[in-house]
């Protein structure tokens, strides 16, 4: 799988392969595009591998894989054998005019699960409503029984969604499923190029914009953040519990940048080395629905992240 990677999935491998996480890089240099030859190398040296795992439109990054990519990929899970893993929740929030396609469109004669469902196209918390798509179920034995060790898995489960799934069927044939989809992918848009018009100019930060998903990762280069860094805090109390919990043992720069941000101004972000990458950043997301106060929030981060470079 990628990395920067969602957390899930990365413990979820390390705790059934009892191992770390195979992991493949995003470069955010080349707008957190993998590397090919990275993913080639890595299934070549390790034999054990049984899959490629991607998420399209990736969480964290926002990046939208285009097809070419996911056609190379797939080329390689031919040749050395292996069954593709597509987490596909995003694959309808896609803008900027960025072009993505699921897996079933290039899979061709490659196994392959993808994972799909609309708990964040039609915001509903607790619901979880998704299904997975198996292809090319018949090409090889070892795939069937991992499909169906899948399948008696959730059917074991206690707290089934069997009820929220039902309507599944009734929502996305409904005609103005359409229109809603579009118009909330629109906003996402919108609020995507706000955000980067903040963040994209500050020196040290590597900024990418968001075309797909409703997140963005920042990167800051090596060496801005110093681990010494602070943002003036006007509450006495705040700031005692933000110093002595940014000066524990084995806290990441970015983890202090995000606690100093919280405690300035208010605003929530993640740092990036949460979603098992040893890069320095954060992450956020394009969730605000009123376009000036998202103006608002990133010009503040923006100006708070000058100040704590600088500091």
């Amino acid at each position: 799988m990628a990395s920067p990677s969602y957390t899930t999935h990365s413990s979820a491998e390390s705790s059934h392969a009892h191992a770390p996480a195979l992991c493949f890089s995003l470069d955010p240099n080349n707008r957190w595009y993998p590397d090919l030859g990275e993913i080639r190398n890595l299934v070549k040296a390790n034999p054990a591998v049984a899959g490629i795992m991607i998420i399209n439109p990736d969480n964290p990054t926002g990046m939208a894989y285009p097809v070419e990519t996911l056609k190379e990929i797939v080329a390689i899970a031919r040749e050395y054998d292996l069954f593709i893993l597509a987490d596909e929740v995003y694959n309808n929030i896609v803008y900027n005019g960025e072009k993505t396609v699921p897996i079933s469109d290039v899979i061709g004669d490659v196994p392959a699960i993808a994972m799909k469902g609309i708990s964040k196209e039609l915001p509903w918390p607790g619901s979880r409503c998704g299904w997975i798509e198996a292809y090319n179920f018949d090409k090889d034995e070892r795939f069937q029984h991992y499909v169906n060790a899948i399948l008696n898995t959730k059917m074991n489960e206690v707290c089934s969604t069997t009820l929220p799934q039902k309507v599944i069927p009734a929502i996305m044939s409904h005609p103005q499923y359409p229109v809603y989809l579009e118009e909330r992918t629109r906003r996402y848009e919108l609020m995507s190029n706000i955000t980067w018009n903040f963040l994209k100019d500050i020196p040290g930060l590597m900024v990418n914009r968001t075309n797909g998903a409703f997140y963005m990762a920042v990167a800051f280069r090596d060496g801005m953040l110093t681990g010494r860094q602070s943002l003036p805090i006007t509450n006495t109390e705040v700031r005692e519990l933000v110093e002595s919990l940014v000066n524990a043992p084995g806290v990441s720069p970015d983890k202090r940048f995000v606690y100093y941000v919280l405690a300035a101004t208010g605003i929530c972000i993640v740092p990036l080395s949460s979603f098992n990458t040893g890069l320095q950043g954060f992450r956020v997301t394009l969730l605000e629905k009123d376009p000036a106060e998202c103006e608002r929030i990133y010009k503040t981060l923006a100006d708070m992240i000058k100040v704590y470079i600088a500091s």
